[in-house]
Parts: C-alpha cells; structure tokens; sequence
C-alpha cells in the first residue's frame, strides 16, 4: 500500500516550500544479543515506523525489521506483501532488562499504533500490517493481555482491540534496505509525511524514557 502513497506525496512535496524542523532518528546498535539482554517481538504496521518506535527508548539496543506470525519459511518483501505468507511486518526487538521492562515495551506498542485496526494501520492496508503482540512465556502473555483489559476498561477506544496475542515461534530479519530505512531515507515522502509525523505523535503521548 505505500507505493501508492509514493508519488501522492511526491506531488505534495512539490507543492509545499515549508521546511521543517531536522528530527533525530534513533539508531539501533548491530550486533548479537548479550546475555544480559532480552528479546521481545511486535508486529504494528510499517516495521520502518516501529524500529524507530522502539529505539527511541532507553534500554533498547536494536530493533529489526522483518517477518513473523505466518507459515512460510522463505519469506521476503514481494511475497509478504501478498498476503499470502501469513507473516505480518515485525520488529525484533533487543533490550536491557535492567534498564527498561517487558511491560514498557507493551505499552509503548500499543501506544506507537491504533490496536483496533482490523489488518492494517492507517492507510497500510492487509494482513501483513497487521497488529500482534508475540509471547514466549506466561508472564509475558498474562502482560499483553492485562494492558489489552486496561486500556479496554478506560474506554480510551470506542472499537474493540484486535490485536493478536499469540506465542513467538520464528523471526526471519528483511532484506539490508529496509533497516533503519527511515534514517537513510529521511526525504522519502513517506518517511516525512507519515512515519516521522506518527513518530513525533508517540513521543509527544507517550510517557517513557526516551533516549536525548
């Protein structure tokens, strides 16, 4: 669906002269997990919106892009975006126990997206965007499911959350472009129009330790 958004954007960004003020991007550190550090596995929409999401916070280390939640074994980008593959687009996500919890991941997940959106966020439409939170234990499952009945009890959605809440079996990373592809790729008129402006929504909402 963000190719159609492509050249609707350009147009725009043609159209507009205004400058906007230059947003830091949060990058994430490469490498492989140390044993101190956990791993927790979102899928929201657009997995370039949740990396930065996630890298935002304190205690994250890296959070990559790929694909989790369906059947095929080889996944890439052309067939996920099918929908045939079952997978949705996720983040892996590589974090500091010490410094930042489970339970902060969770809200911050359900607060970078709209968890009643029915496969799709936005104007992201399909099954490949659509929202599930992974768990790989009981603890982890009795957090997403309690954060599902709190945000349900305040009434802050007027439609039911439809998020998926489903054990973690395999992540298969994406192609090397789609990392931190909202850092290298800050003029895309996607990034600029959709992805920073919800990024700058959830930093303004949400109350967490972000990252200076």
């Amino acid at each position: 669906m963000r190719s159609y958004f492509f050249a609707a954007l350009c147009f725009m960004s043609l159209m507009s002269c205004a400058q906007t003020s230059p947003v830091k991007i949060p990058l994430g550190v490469k490498g492989n997990a140390s044993k101190n550090e956990a791993v927790a596995t979102f899928a929201e929409g657009c997995f370039w919106h949740s990396e930065i999401v996630f890298q935002s916070l304190v205690g994250v280390r890296d959070a990559v892009s790929g694909y989790a939640g369906g059947t095929d074994a080889n996944p890439d980008y052309e067939k996920v975006c099918t929908g045939s593959t079952g997978h949705a687009e996720t983040v892996q996500v590589y974090y500091d126990p010490a410094k930042i919890s489970f339970q902060t991941l969770v809200e911050a997940f359900f607060a970078s997206q709209d968890p009643t959106e029915l496969n799709r966020q936005g104007n992201d439409e399909g099954t490949q965007y659509r929202s599930i939170a992974f768990y790989r234990n009981a603890q982890e499952k009795q957090i997403i499911e309690s954060e599902i009945k709190k945000l349900t009890d305040s009434k802050k959605y007027r439609d039911k959350i439809v998020t998926e809440v489903i054990p973690f079996t395999k992540f298969y990373p994406a192609e090397d472009y789609h990392q931190e592809y909202i850092f290298h790729h800050p003029d895309n008129p996607y990034v600029a129009h959709v992805s920073i402006p919800d990024f700058l929504r959830f930093k303004k909402e949400f109350n967490g330790n972000f990252k200076q």
